[in-house]
């Protein structure tokens, strides 16, 4: 017999989604405090945490999502932005039902059971593997575009432009995968706020002051490329997992609303400038990062560029981390060694750069995650879990309509967009 699950709605289920700065704090019990740090941060370094959580690699591609869609296609990026904001309102109040929950996965649980925490998972586990994956990408198509015609010979075979410094970057990346204490990478990968942001100067100035201007004009409207317009807009705003741990680390918890309103804010201006610097500089000939679009002579392109490399290579260990101690606990504790620890760790990385090598297309793949992944768990999965927490999809009303409105046009967006991601990928090979 399963568990039995207590389904009565606490009353701030039904209180409203926005809180001003004045209300009361939100206790957790002792045990999520002490595991995960809860109320240590106030809501300056929360909004800094979300930024950052929020501000990635989306922002290269984004001038590239609004050529695949014209310049209405921009209206799609701001709706994306309000529907995930929602959602991430509503995983705030399914945490809200249960005191000691603080992962996303616990949030699947507590709706759906063991299969719920499973699904959860494993659409976490996914991302964060080819997200890490299209670092790999990512540094090797910056690095063939700045030093062309490079190439080795092993065991026989050539090995030359992007394929070579995939597998460099690859050796680069591996000391920091043995690593035990990954503080110091945190804290240099803490800086994707600064490194967005200088990169969109960076573009600014190259478009303004380094002669390439913004004379573009671009189509208003491309039917055929909307779908991938939503995919790669989709994975800007992927960080879903992550709000749980900073809604426990508050020291406020009221105020976590306010801190969605305030990141989704900055970061939506951030990636709707530089789609629109992007498309107006480049046109239709605007490539899946716009840091290949850059001239690499000049110092702003540089800096532009450099910035988009140190991030992943900081961040590739960390994305990695939860997917190592996931396999790890499948053994028993006797097993769970540094040396097996290290072999998850570079075994993953070995078939990273497989994948890399065999799918080198970073704007399809990132799209594919956009579609099947970053929809799924930002937009889908968030609506289903509250449904069902709440006890609402029992109930017809103007909530039910609205979260089911958007768990349909969710699920018709990651179906196209995930089919037109595998048609793209599957014709470039």
């Amino acid at each position: 017999m399963g568990e039995s699950v207590d389904r009565t709605l606490p009353g701030h289920l039904h209180e409203p989604l926005l809180y001003g700065d004045k209300q009361n704090d939100v206790e957790l019990q002792p045990t999520a405090a002490a595991a995960y740090g809860a109320g240590a941060t106030n809501f300056i370094k929360t909004c800094f945490n979300g930024l950052n959580a929020l501000s990635g690699v989306g922002i290269l591609s984004v001038p590239y999502a609004l050529a695949s869609g014209g310049w209405l296609s921009l209206i799609l990026l701001f709706m994306i932005a309000l529907a995930t904001f929602y959602t991430g309102l509503l995983i705030q109040r399914c945490m809200d039902a249960k005191s000691d929950i603080t992962t996303y996965p616990e949030v699947g649980e507590l709706a759906f059971g063991r299969n719920g925490k499973l699904i959860v998972s494993v659409f976490m586990y996914v991302e964060l593997y080819l997200v890490a994956t299209g670092f790999l990408i990512l540094e090797g198509d910056n690095l063939n575009n700045m030093f062309p015609n490079v190439e080795f010979e092993l065991l026989g075979f050539m090995i030359s432009g992007q394929a070579f410094f995939v597998i460099v970057v690859a050796l680069v990346i591996l000391p920091s995968v043995w690593l035990d204490n990954l503080s110091l990478l945190s804290y240099i990968s803490a800086s994707g706020v600064l490194g967005s942001a200088v990169i969109i100067g960076s573009v600014f100035w190259c478009g303004v002051f380094d002669g390439i201007g913004f004379q573009q004009k671009g189509t208003l409207i491309n039917w055929k490329g909307i779908s991938n317009s939503i995919s790669l807009y989709a994975f800007c705003y992927c960080a879903h997992p992550v709000f749980p741990t900073l809604y426990t680390s508050m020291k406020n918890k009221r105020q976590f609303s306010n801190v969605l309103t305030f990141c989704f804010i900055i970061c939506t201006f951030g990636y709707a400038s530089m789609a629109v610097m992007g498309y107006a500089m480049f046109g239709s000939d605007i490539k899946s990062q716009i840091t290949l679009n850059l001239p690499t002579g000049k110092i702003s392109s540089l800096v532009a560029i450099y910035t988009t490399l140190v991030n992943p290579i900081c961040k590739y260990a960390l994305m990695t981390v939860p997917i190592v101690n996931a396999i790890k606990n499948r053994f028993p504790m006797n097993y769970n060694t540094k040396p097996l620890s290290m072999l998850i760790s570079t075994t993953l990385l070995v078939s990273n750069i497989i994948v890399a090598l065999a799918i080198p297309f970073f704007g399809s793949l990132m799209s594919l995650v956009g579609a099947f992944l970053s929809v799924t768990a930002s937009i889908i999965l968030p609506c289903v879990c509250y449904l069902k927490i709440s006890g609402n999809y029992k109930r017809f009303g103007l909530e039910t309509v609205i979260i089911s409105g958007i768990i349909l046009i969710g699920v018709v967006a990651a179906i196209v967009g995930t089919y037109v991601a595998i048609v793209e990928i599957v014709g470039q090979i």
